[in-house]
């Protein structure tokens, strides 16, 4: 299934995209794609009635309403840094032995055509097309890699929009250049794990004003996602409906020479294989 909310902010609908033209209204069964639906098997309750509504024409047509994050805010967003040897190499860092692990505030969750709004202060905003891993169920201290596969939920497009300044240059964590509003667009669909025939070759991209800035495939990787949901489960209580990113290929402007950074009217286009596109406009700071 292809999972969605649309509607205002604050105001979405659960819904299930059959296509690009229709969907399957499901607000009559769940309230929100949220925390207590995926702990509490809502995507296996839902699985026949969409199949059913679907098969009997109970459907609805897209009419132009806003596409927020198929997702509802999350317990926690958790971030993982240079999980690509070429994203490493090009940001001058050493391949990591283990996962670099960072968070971001679940506030910057926004849709995948909302604006991006450059922060106060900001010189250095970037791009970072990801995969994201949404989480299905309540999890700690999985015994085996293969045991991770059964937490997942699902898989997003997401993207880490980040400001180098602050992440780098003023001390602390990373969280600083990762945690202003809007800076994690995500959607337009969630995919439920099944709908990937291998999540490990995926390809991905970013344009920024029409201009391809980042092309890349899951399989680069150099830790994958049942590897990742595994490892940071030895560290931390992971709840349904988590977001994991799980970092970016080469491109980030960060990494050309020189480099480029997002500026106001700028345009990003997004996108992986089988989880849909975005597209955001930067906008200044308020």
């Amino acid at each position: 299934m292809h999972l969605m909310r649309i509607g205002a902010p604050g105001a979405e609908k659960p819904v299930a995209r059959i296509d690009d033209e229709r969907y399957v209204d499901l607000s009559d069964l769940v309230p929100d794609f949220d925390e207590a639906f995926f702990g509490s098997g809502g995507i296996e309750r839902i699985r026949p009635v969409v199949t059913e509504r679907a098969s009997a024409g109970q459907v609805s047509r897209f009419a132009g309403e806003r596409v927020g994050a198929p997702i509802a805010r999350p317990h926690q967003i958790l971030y993982i840094g240079l999980n690509y040897r070429d994203h490493a190499a090009e940001s001058g860092m050493p391949v990591p032995d283990e996962p670099i692990l960072f968070t971001k505030s679940p506030n910057t969750l926004v849709g995948p055509y909302d604006d991006v709004r450059i922060p106060r202060g900001s010189t250095n905003p970037d791009w970072e097309v990801e995969l994201g891993i949404v989480i299905g169920r309540r999890t700690s201290y999985l015994d085996s890699v293969a045991d991770a596969r059964a937490a997942i939920a699902g898989y997003v497009v997401v993207n880490d929009v980040s400001e180098r300044a602050f992440q780098l240059e003023r001390g602390g964590q990373w969280a600083k250049g990762k945690s202003a509003e809007t800076f994690n667009p995500a959607g337009p669909w969630l995919a439920t794990a099944d709908e990937l025939d291998d999540v490990l070759a995926l390809d991905m991209w970013l344009d920024v004003n029409g201009i391809r800035r980042q092309s890349g495939n899951t399989k680069t990787m150099i830790f994958d996602p049942y590897f990742l949901v595994h490892h940071l489960s030895q560290f931390l209580v992971l709840e349904p409906g988590d977001l994991i990113n799980t970092g970016t290929p080469p491109g980030v402007g960060m990494g050309l020479n020189p480099p480029v950074w997002l500026r106001p009217d700028d345009v990003m286009e997004l996108g992986i294989e089988g989880l849909g596109a975005q597209r955001q406009r930067v906008v200044a700071p308020r």
